[in-house]
């Protein structure tokens, strides 16, 4: 059994889907359909910068998405092959569980670039800049890092109310990425040899993505998403927030809205794929979950697709 896989936030760097656009029309008229439903050049962001643009959340969701998606229809259009024959399951990481959604028809890809902007948007709009933090905990397992999070939330002071600090991503078993207030994660990565962890590292967000400062951001996507209610899926998807398959698409929309909150199970959706039957793993449009499936699973067989050549490649395969 087969699984596509599709990256999230992170993946993003100037010159992304230039080789595609160069030799695909099909490649091209996905970054201009994203282009006109934005009302923005995006795919000129994409080609040519600059960096800070780009890492920009409202930025780097859709075009994250649309690199991924360029990928998938070149592979369909001049592949020859459809996802829906290809493909027993879809999963994406967090922003890449709506370009998996995209690829699997829940959402056309016009409303798939509206959605992710206003969710780059509101995440960023949530928590003042400054406020919260991210970092990522290396050689922690969840349960190390859960620990830490609980110690680190305590506040610096006693009788202080708690900060928030939770796990935000469960990415393999040796790393987590822990989420909330400034001062929290600071504390969290000032303590990891208290409790066993290797080393954590401040992330560069300009937010605290999925951890309940979010909750403003978790109303605007319920809002929006009601507004674009998910259609039918072609393929089964492997949600994040519950690390199981769903097919209805009023549970899909529900679990959307948490997940902005919510935890990235990823480790524990590589799993769940791996236990359904699932061999083949395809990572369209980056190289960042192929290691952490690596790390999840011992000799995952994991494919990853960016560039013609790849595609080319994964079209004689299948």
């Amino acid at each position: 059994m087969r699984a596509f896989v599709f990256p999230g936030q992170g993946s993003q760097k100037v010159g992304m889907g230039s080789e595609l656009a160069a030799a695909s029309a099909a490649a091209r008229e996905v970054f201009e359909e994203v282009d006109e439903a934005l009302g923005q050049n995006l795919s000129a962001i994409m080609r040519d910068g600059p960096d800070e643009a780009l890492t920009l959340t409202e930025n780097a969701q859709p075009a994250i998405m649309a690199h991924a998606i360029a990928v998938l229809r070149v592979l369909e259009k001049e592949g020859g092959l459809a996802l829906a024959a290809k493909a027993d399951f879809v999963a994406g990481h967090s922003l890449g569980e709506y370009t998996a959604l995209c690829a699997a028809g829940a959402f056309s890809l016009a409303d798939t670039a509206r959605l992710l902007k206003l969710r780059g948007q509101a995440m960023q709009a949530a928590v003042p800049v400054g406020v919260g933090a991210m970092c990522a905990l290396l050689g922690a397992d969840i349960g190390k890092a859960q620990a830490l999070a609980d110690a680190a939330a305590e506040g610096p002071l006693p009788g202080r109310e708690k900060e928030v600090c939770t796990v935000a991503n469960d990415n393999d078993p040796g790393q987590v990425v822990l989420s909330g207030h400034k001062g929290a994660i600071e504390r969290a990565i000032a303590m990891v040899k208290d409790f066993e962890i290797k080393r954590g590292v401040a992330l560069p967000v300009s937010a605290p993505f999925h951890c309940p400062l979010m909750q403003p951001a978790a109303e605007a996507m319920a809002e929006a998403l009601a507004a674009t209610p998910a259609g039918a899926l072609h393929v089964p998807l492997y949600a994040n927030v519950t690390a199981a398959v769903v097919t209805d698409p009023a549970e899909v929309q529900r679990l959307l809205v948490e997940q902005v909150c919510g935890r990235v199970r990823w480790r524990e959706s590589v799993l769940a794929m791996q236990a359904a039957g699932v061999d083949q793993f395809v990572e369209l449009g980056g190289k960042v979950l192929g290691p952490m499936i690596g790390r999840s699973i011992n000799d995952a067989n994991v494919t990853s697709v960016i560039g013609m050549a790849d595609i080319e490649a994964l079209a004689k395969e299948l």
